[in-house]
């Protein structure tokens, strides 16, 4: 608005440095298909608006891409496949649409983990790569949504839309040190996106800070006639989000969930950051998370089991054509019966009554975001992939209750390991009160003292 800069400006650094990180030992990966001419089309056009005094909303000008998963034109969509998108998109997913309505300069599509199979974000293919975390170059992203988190963290753009069926914006967007909003199921529109698995994905942004993934949240989050799942959604609001402190709040916490083997390192801070959350006038009420392990197991049959049948053509006639881990979850996957999967949604229907009841008497329930940090690249997932069922079920251990019943989750940086790897904190909330969410996500903030800066970052306004 000052004039000191322009979206135009703004945009050529951000030419020369996915130029630049691309040629960078290792490479970033983060950003896996941009086009200079779309992008400086789109600054341009922001540049006149400011000049005239007549931008579109709060995002105009403001740089961001979106995970492969969705159509963006004129881009491939290959959801993190060779196969693929064999010829560019010709229309935008209801995400990418809303986002240029509202002015915002698509940077381009970020990498993924292949077909959003897993949690490292480890794709060994020759259009993807392997993309690599900000703090430490040598370790993973987190996936599936492993690019959106690489590309905020390294300041390439301050927004990423990603998706989460198992943690895929939450897990990267912690191993990143970034926000991560998980909306409620249907909350936002996955239209022009693949539809992996129709019961577990939500739509979410990936940001730097809280106060952003609001703004995306308030754009993005209305009905959309091309997806049904969300249509009798109550209005999104960003109710008391600034209210100066936390009173009257109730946070739920499972303390036996907290205790898991690998969180032991992040335990400290996790639960000072209670007690600060405590400071600001919440209180803290212990709860008690039913079935958790039933929910882990169901959860696994569902999005498994409905990712298999939406591939099922795609394994009989492109197998050859998969990395190695994506054959053997979909191979796996095969072994459920029509019985495990009917089973699993009754599990469903059970823990989203056990949640209805806790939800009376909480406004929240407050969890670690991962069991763990993110873990190390090896030469051989350079060339093979990765496939470590056990880190999978670890890295989702806190994600799969939001996924399974729907219920909206928020990731916020809390801290560091003492490697230097963020350690992220996760508050989770009744079906459509995102509001809440963002409100303790911004008291949450401020609890980090300090944020370190990745060691690699580019400076897009410089």
């Amino acid at each position: 608005r000052s004039g000191k800069l322009t979206p135009s400006q703004v945009a050529k650094n951000i030419i020369a440095v996915l130029e630049d990180c691309d040629k960078s030992t290792p490479p970033l990966r983060a950003i896996v298909q941009w086009d200079q001419e779309q992008i400086m089309l789109m600054a341009e056009a922001s540049t006149v608006r400011y000049r005239k005094k007549c931008t579109l909303s709060y995002l105009d000008g403001i740089p961001v891409c979106l995970k492969e998963e969705f159509k963006v034109v004129p881009y491939h969509h290959r959801v993190g496949t060779v196969y693929l998108g064999t010829e560019p998109a010709t229309e935008d997913a209801t995400v990418a649409k809303k986002l240029r309505e509202a002015g915002a300069i698509i940077i381009g599509v970020s990498n993924m983990h292949e077909l959003g199979t897993g949690t490292t974000g480890c794709n060994p293919n020759r259009y993807h790569k392997i993309p690599r975390n900000p703090y430490k170059p040598n370790h993973f992203t987190g996936g599936s949504s492993s690019g959106s988190a690489a590309a905020v963290a390294a300041g390439l753009c301050p927004v990423a839309i990603g998706t989460d069926g198992g943690g895929s914006v939450r897990i990267p967007a912690s191993f990143c040190g970034v926000v991560g909003l998980k909306g409620t199921f249907g909350r936002i529109s996955s239209h022009g996106s693949l539809p992996l698995s129709y019961s577990t994905v939500s739509v979410g942004p990936i940001c730097t800070s809280v106060a952003d993934a609001a703004i995306i949240y308030s754009i993005l989050a209305e009905p959309d006639p091309l997806y049904p799942y969300g249509l009798k959604q109550p209005k999104a609001t960003l109710s008391d989000m600034c209210a100066p402190d936390l009173k009257g709040l109730k946070l739920g916490v499972d303390w036996t969930f907290f205790k898991v083997p690998d969180a032991v390192c992040a335990l400290p801070v996790l639960y000072s950051a209670v007690e600060h959350l405590q400071s600001l006038g919440a209180s803290v009420v212990e709860v008690s998370l039913p079935e958790i392990e039933e929910v882990r197991v169901a959860h696994v049959i569902c999005i498994l089991s409905e990712m298999r049948d939406f591939l099922q053509p795609d394994f009989n006639k492109h197998f050859q054509e998969m990395n190695l881990e994506t054959r053997a979850n979909l191979a796996l996957a095969s072994q459920f019966t029509a019985l495990d999967y009917i089973t699993a949604n009754r599990q469903r229907t059970r823990s989203m009554r056990f949640l209805q009841e806790i939800f009376t008497s909480v406004n929240c329930i407050l969890t670690p975001a991962v069991a763990c940090t993110a873990p190390r690249i090896y030469e051989s997932d350079l060339l093979t992939g990765s496939s470590d069922l056990s880190f999978t079920a670890r890295s989702m251990r806190f994600m799969q209750l939001g996924n399974f019943t729907g219920i909206p989750g928020l990731v916020v940086p809390i801290g560091y390991s003492t490697a230097g790897l963020p350690i992220s904190f996760q508050v989770m909330a009744k079906w459509w009160d995102e509001a809440v969410l963002l409100r303790i996500g911004l008291k949450l903030e401020q609890f980090r003292y300090q944020t370190k800066k990745p060691s690699i970052y580019y400076d897009i306004l410089a």
